[in-house]
């Protein structure tokens, strides 16, 4: 599969062959940094019809641990990536995949995080940020999503319809993975951060990328977003006209009213009526470009 070559180039060669991953299973649960979690909120969707469950994927330095959820007897489903926030493969992520599974996709939401800890055991956001997702290479995140995606293919899924969808941490990861695989039919990123602070391990942010982008992606803001000033949203906008034809194809929307994390609907930061709005752009965005 064709990788990018500045990413893969500017990875540290350690990455790929040590081989201690430090998280082998997934566990239940929600992370610790996200608790107490908001129960009237959270949504909770069964596996009734579905295979669903933990998977172990084949990647470059042994076997990475992913979520798989899809309809039972499903013949060739469509492929949804499902990219976690910095908190990992916990619940919420495996839930939404149990969500799109229910809609007839293959999701996989891998734990990304495996080789640099488990984000889902510590209990403070600064923590992580400094221990895990700092240190978490971006080119080894594309090399494990493209593994995801073969072994999709092994299992008989449609990966000729291949979407990617990630929350917070997950949706400047989306962004990134449109600018990867030239396989990708459609990209929706939930509140990604589209530019910051390079470093040997994330040495380009989104705005950086929209002239190599391969697929559309939709981007989905809040306005309320602390985080994610609107001004670096607008900048964006502009970067994607002036981009690849796959850049000038996506679209972003912005909630006026919507803080950061509006979709998670575990956390006070839940806005109900937008989450469902974004879902379903998601949904028609996905079958707009043949997933």
């Amino acid at each position: 599969m064709t990788t990018d070559s500045e990413l893969d180039a500017l990875v540290p060669q350690q990455s790929f062959d040590r081989r201690d991953f430090l998280v082998t299973s997934l566990g239940a649960g929600f992370a610790l940094a996200v608790q107490p979690v908001m129960a009237q909120t959270a949504i909770r969707t069964d596996d009734a019809g579905l295979l669903a469950g933990e998977i172990k994927v084949p990647v470059k330095d042994g076997e990475l641990v992913a979520y798989r959820a899809l309809p039972q007897g499903a013949k060739k489903p469509p492929v949804v990536l499902v990219v976690s926030e910095i908190f990992g493969a916990h619940e919420y992520i495996r839930d939404t995949c149990r969500r799109l599974a229910k809609l007839g996709y293959c999701a996989i939401a891998p734990e990304l995080f495996a080789r640099q800890g488990d984000p889902r055991t510590i209990e403070s956001i600064p923590e992580i940020q400094a221990k895990i997702t700092s240190k978490t290479p971006d080119a080894q995140v594309m090399s494990d999503l493209d593994a995801c995606v073969a072994w999709a293919a092994g299992q008989g899924a449609d990966t000729g319809r291949l979407a990617i969808t990630g929350f917070c941490w997950g949706g400047r990861i989306t962004w990134l993975y449109a600018t990867h695989n030239p396989q990708l039919k459609a990209g929706v990123a939930w509140y990604g951060r589209l530019v910051g602070t390079v470093s040997e391990f994330t040495p380009k942010y989104p705005s950086d990328l929209t002239g190599q982008q391969k697929a559309p992606v939709l981007g989905l803001y809040g306005g309320l977003d602390a985080g994610i000033p609107l001004e670096t949203v607008e900048a964006m906008e502009a970067k994607l006209k002036a981009g690849s034809a796959a850049a000038r194809a996506s679209e972003i929307h912005v909630y006026d009213n919507a803080p950061h994390a509006f979709h998670a609907d575990y956390r006070p930061s839940y806005r109900k009526e937008e989450a469902a709005d974004g879902w379903q752009r998601m949904l028609a965005w996905f079958k707009k470009h043949g997933v």
